[in-house]
């Protein structure tokens, strides 16, 4: 029975294909089957020609590149890490991160940094560019959306965006507002990240350029002179990380150091002292004392006679001014042992010392409070020792300038107060000092001794 209807529907066919046969010719069946195999491909073309388009719907989240942003901001500097589709367009300050995340409601996010360190300083503030941060989707493009969805330059490295404005060209601030952060935010990238600079000053570059060369591979990309095009980038920091003044917390994660910092410079200035050692390896030669000389204000007017009783109590002396070139700068001042000077500037270059060596500070009247954080506190994380001197109203050219019982001579804490620029006119601007030769023997002594053991 089963034999019998399966011969029955092998007959059916048969018949049904004899039926299509005759009424289409073996010609007219190749055309057919030739039609058939075109209408074939164009419906594959189609569907991978529209499988290739951009969706960004609800339901497509897995398609979606989801920005991470990393606020790691202090109350010294603002500073966000992006890593993403990060697209800059340089000639606005803008930075678009494109797209957001899902489209779920979220709202987008925005914001402005000025990318200097130094947080809060309004004297500043005109002369630092405003970046400004926008996470955008495709329905709520900028007019100028074409900026945003071409490349102009593509980047397979980071990029760091800062403002050389600021106080830039002070050398205290070079390295206190910039270099220090610049190396903290950097150093994790070994060379393979691009900077990308506002407020470009040649100078600053010419300066410190080795210092730059050696955190980046790249040249420098100055924003303000960039044409009319999109950088784009897979990973964005801007704004530099800063600790504190002129130093580095050690504790906080990458767990640099002043130390590392000053590691670094002797690598990148190719210094040949790490570190002093005691007189008796000297084979009978002097320590060496540097006192860096001030020529415009804060100078030592008895500089001669105490170069003279630091030579008698047993020191090798050179007065400097310090120069512009940072490599001789570096040089210079990695050969000596001790290094004395008025606070101001020239001092910052402690970083250059061998470990070990001495930094003799003389505060002018009335400046302690604001010589601490500067370069009192500094040179314990450089392992540097640390002397100073604190000279008396008997000793400052400010006596006789102001009526007896002035707050000048009484309180400088008030005059502190009412802020920088008046507490500057007066204790840092005009202010020059004589040396009591007694009092400030006994601090030459003291590095001697230092130095010796």
């Amino acid at each position: 029975m089963k034999i019998k209807m399966r011969n029955q529907q092998e007959r059916r066919i048969m018949e049904n294909g004899s039926i299509f046969s005759r009424s289409f010719g073996e010609r007219e069946l190749k055309k057919l089957g030739f039609g058939a195999l075109i209408i074939c491909c164009f419906m594959a073309f189609s569907f991978c020609t529209v499988s290739k388009q951009p969706t960004y719907s609800r339901t497509d989240h897995e398609n979606i590149v989801r920005p991470i942003i990393h606020n790691l901001s202090n109350s010294r500097s603002d500073v966000l890490e992006i890593n993403g589709d990060i697209r800059i367009h340089a000639n606005t300050s803008t930075i678009y991160i494109h797209p957001t995340t899902t489209f779920d409601g979220q709202t987008n996010y925005s914001t402005v940094i000025k990318p200097y360190a130094r947080k809060g300083d309004n004297f500043i503030k005109d002369y630092v560019t405003t970046w400004n941060i926008i996470t955008i989707n495709n329905h709520q493009l900028p007019e100028n959306s074409h900026a945003v969805h071409y490349c102009g330059r593509n980047f397979t490295v980071p990029a760091v965006v800062f403002s050389i404005g600021g106080y830039s060209g002070n050398h205290f601030h070079d390295f206190t507002d910039l270099l220090i952060p610049l190396y903290l935010t950097s150093r994790q990238f070994n060379g393979q990240v691009i900077f990308l600079v506002s407020d470009k000053r040649s100078t600053w570059i010419s300066k410190y350029n080795l210092v730059v060369h050696k955190l980046s591979e790249y040249n420098i990309i100055d924003t303000n002179n960039e044409e009319n095009q999109v950088l784009c980038f897979p990973k964005t920091i801007v704004g530099l990380i800063s600790h504190k003044e002129f130093g580095i917390d050690p504790s906080i994660p990458p767990h640099y150091s002043m130390r590392d910092f000053r590691h670094f410079l002797r690598s990148t200035y190719a210094l040949e002292r790490e570190s002093v050692t005691s007189t008796s390896t000297y084979n009978n030669k002097k320590p060496r004392m540097l006192i860096v000389s001030r020529k415009k204000n804060r100078f030592i007017k008895n500089e001669i006679e105490v170069t003279e009783m630091a030579q008698k109590v047993g020191f090798d002396v050179v007065v400097e001014e310090m120069g512009l070139n940072l490599t001789v700068v570096a040089k210079l001042v990695n050969s000596f042992d001790v290094l004395m000077g008025v606070h101001g500037a020239g001092l910052t270059n402690m970083v250059f010392l061998p470990e070990n060596a001495v930094v003799i500070q003389i505060i002018p009247f009335g400046a302690d409070l604001w010589a601490k954080p500067y370069f009192t506190l500094p040179p314990k994380d450089m392992n540097l020792r640390y002397l100073e001197y604190k000279v008396g109203l008997n000793e400052s050219s400010l006596l006789g300038k102001y009526p007896v019982g002035s707050e000048v001579y009484s309180d400088p804490g008030a005059v502190y107060k009412k802020g920088f620029i008046h507490f500057h006119a007066v204790y840092l601007k005009n202010q020059d000092v004589t040396l009591d030769f007694v009092r400030f023997g006994e601090v030459l002594l003291k590095a001697l001794e230092l130095i010796q053991h």
